[in-house]
């Protein structure tokens, strides 16, 4: 029987894996969401001498079932190849109390990667399944990585365009230039005088406009998303939960079947999802810890169960968590509520009217699940200068909110089980604030940093930065967000 993914605001809406990732978002405001997770035989015995691609493979085949075994082998075998710098996709490192799963591999040194690599091979595997012969344009709000991962997986893929808005001063000087630099035929960058939260909004509101989604037929257009709100964005990412509990019983770290937590940096919420789905398929997980900045709305949530987004946006060092309306917790709040698609539509109405919702009568054994935690500036810096005093490695701003939440975490609860720091990007990505924790230096410039960082870690330079500097920008585009839908419609010829 196949997997049924439904709205998470009208239980009729349903579809199959591959019309989820068409679509992108429901075309009700909700998200697709599985009601049931698959069966899935975790044999760690086995899967600890499996490649990251044998890994994906059993876990996709799951998750999207309608695909076929040769799709999935050829959407997986495309996306998980040389364009990684490591042969193991995602290492697992061990640190002094801590293990740091390295997601920053792929070729814009982002988590993103891990999933936005593969998304164009099924998205557009999908596309012929359906005898789709509409143009998908992909449409994007980025904190700061999204944007870069999904203009690398789609550039130039036929049949397709992709359209990234991301908040002109909330992003760091490299995340912009990688995204004002790229190339492709089929791509374009606009600049938002906003934040976030803004382009977000205004993105998901173009989505459920149906005079726009009428005028992109008429043009032979649909829109997707390559924001984790697809299901195809999301799915991928379950896959390293599974790799990275493999590895602690390949290392003898731990014992298969052995309880793990995982630390999640977390902004959209829809890694730490992942992870949720990952313990729902059978891996023993503990606890998931949800790690926020100072934009700590998740972690009051959790604390209070009220969602609260009327409160002062937050511009900090990691940039990419910077978000106060975090999309995919409208999945968790649909299996909270015992998959009720009436009530998970009432409370998003109500947040999107009141600016907050408060949740009762939810299902305790998931909540009790999460944990959460938020660490400030000032705890960020000093946990990069701890972890780099104590193992000399260097971890980004949010790898260190991560990593600053769970050492808070573990003394206060004194919860000792072998806990997963999930390392979402390479400090080459934010030079200025990695070199400064190490070294005090706070005269630098991003690319002086750059300099500084590599001579401080050892780590030779990624592709994704040597010679951005010089690289020509391709993307000036700036518009006021009440501008976008404008700017959408000029760029698409409508």
């Amino acid at each position: 029987m196949a997997l049924i993914y439904q709205s998470t605001r009208d239980e009729k809406n349903t579809v199959t894996a591959s019309q989820a990732i068409l679509q992108g978002l429901a075309n009700d405001g909700g998200l697709f969401t599985p009601t049931t997770c698959p069966e899935v035989e975790l044999d760690f015995d086995k899967l600890k001498d499996a490649s990251y691609q044998e890994v994906a493979k059993l876990v996709l085949s799951a998750f999207l079932d309608d695909f076929t075994s040769e799709e999935l082998d050829d959407c997986i075998r495309s996306a998980y190849d040389g364009k990684f710098d490591t042969p193991e996709i995602a290492p697992l490192v061990k640190l002094n109390g801590q293990y740091n799963l390295e997601l920053f591999h792929g070729s814009t040194i982002a988590f993103k990667d891990m999933a936005l690599s593969i998304l164009p091979y099924l998205m557009t595997t999908a596309a012929k399944k359906h005898g789709l012969d509409k143009e998908i344009v992909i449409l994007t709000a980025t904190s700061g990585d999204t944007g870069k991962a999904a203009m690398a997986g789609f550039a130039d893929v036929p049949g397709t365009q992709i359209i990234v808005f991301y908040p002109r001063d909330g992003v760091s000087k490299v995340q912009e230039l990688q995204m004002t630099t790229q190339t492709g035929s089929n791509t374009h960058v606009v600049a938002i005088d906003g934040n976030f939260d803004d382009a977000q909004t205004d993105v998901k509101r173009m989505f459920n406009d149906v005079a726009l989604r009428e005028k992109l037929a008429a043009h032979g257009k649909q829109f997707s998303s390559a924001n984790s709100m697809n299901i195809g964005r999301l799915v991928p990412q379950v896959v390293y939960y599974v790799w990275a509990y493999a590895q602690l019983v390949k290392q003898g770290e731990i014992t298969a079947g052995d309880e793990v937590n995982f630390t999640v940096p977390t902004g959209n919420f829809g890694n730490i999802l992942a992870a949720f789905y990952a313990k729902q398929i059978g891996l023993p997980v503990g606890k998931l810890i949800c790690a926020s900045n100072e934009n700590k709305v998740l972690t009051d949530f959790f604390a209070t169960g009220v969602y609260d987004k009327k409160r002062t946006f937050k511009v900090t060092t990691s940039p990419s968590m910077d978000i106060l309306v975090s999309s995919n917790l409208e999945r968790l709040i649909f299996h909270l509520l015992g998959n009720s698609a009436a009530k998970t539509k009432e409370l998003m109405e109500q947040l999107g009217a009141d600016g907050e919702y408060t949740l009762a009568d939810v299902n305790q054994e998931i909540l009790d699940l999460f944990a959460a935690g938020f660490a400030t500036e000032d705890e960020t810096v000093a946990e990069i200068k701890r972890v780099y005093d104590g193992n000399a490695y260097i971890e980004d701003p949010h790898t260190a909110v991560a990593s600053a939440v769970h050492q808070t975490y573990r003394q206060e609860t004194g919860d000792e089980t072998p806990t997963v720091i999930v390392s979402t990007a390479s400090p080459y990505k934010f030079p200025v604030v990695a070199v400064e924790a190490v070294t005090g230096r706070t005269d630098l410039s991003d690319f002086e940093a750059l300099e500084v960082l590599h001579e401080v870690s050892g780590v030779p330079y990624p592709k994704a930065v040597d010679g951005l500097e010089t690289a020509p920008v391709l993307h000036d585009t700036v518009v006021a967000t009440a501008e976008m839908q404008a700017e959408v419609e000029r760029y698409l010829g409508l």
